[in-house]
């Protein structure tokens, strides 16, 4: 059933309908374009309560730039970005509405993948990761939950709530607050360090995250 929160109508024109999704940087919602007559994806970027002002305002207009950057992109890998409005001092980020699994609840529902599974869906995020640095981004949060499994073998990259544009030093916040998924966060970014293309890689070659080893495998060994 849909809530009152969620009959909410944004910028005067996204209604707002289901939440699909949540993390630490806030919401997705399943929404309505009214303008246009369809269905979008919208990410609510919500700050971390440990965030400053200040912070906040250089967070906001890094996420501006990023969404302008991504919405020049047209991949097959790559989720589709559409708009980004603002309402609150927070930006949201209108996407195209990918209804696929998540790698994350492929795995858990299903097991592990074979080889050629996996390596299949390792290129396709390797060839969107292609596009999207030279498009001049970086993601800053890939991991399986981030990634959707669609017909017809189509692999999606998703959530670019809070990739950083690669030539935007001056939007970078220079205090020790990290934003992305810690347990798949790479060595140097832990320590403080930069993103980079180099560091959005680290998660593909771990299989589950380096918290919980414990846990399923994406692949099987045959």
């Amino acid at each position: 059933m849909v809530t009152g929160e969620s009959q909410r109508l944004l910028a005067d024109r996204y209604r707002l309908c289901a939440i699909i999704g949540r993390g630490g940087m806030g919401a997705v919602w399943r929404a309505r374009d009214e303008m246009l007559n369809r269905d979008v994806a919208v990410k609510e970027i919500v700050w971390p309560p440990q965030m400053d002002q200040a912070e906040r305002e250089i967070a906001r207009r890094r996420a501006v730039r990023e969404a302008q950057l991504a919405a020049r992109l047209r991949h097959p890998n790559v989720v589709g970005v559409y708009d980004i409005v603002e309402e609150d001092d927070r930006p949201s980020i209108v996407m195209e509405l990918v209804p696929f699994r998540s790698l994350r609840d492929a795995v858990i529902e299903d097991g592990p993948m074979s080889p050629a599974q996996a390596a299949r869906v390792g290129l396709s995020v390797l060839a969107a990761l292609r596009a999207v640095h030279e498009a001049g981004v970086v993601h800053r949060d890939v991991k399986p939950a981030n990634i959707l499994l669609g017909p017809e073998g189509r692999v999606v990259l998703t959530d670019f709530g809070i990739a950083k544009a690669a030539d935007s030093p001056a939007l970078t916040i220079s205090g020790v607050l990290l934003l992305g998924s810690p347990s798949y966060l790479a060595p140097e970014r832990a320590r403080g360090g930069r993103a980079s293309p180099a560091s959005t890689g680290f998660p593909r070659a771990l299989s589950t995250p380096p918290s919980s080893r414990t846990g399923s495998r994406l692949s099987k060994r045959t």
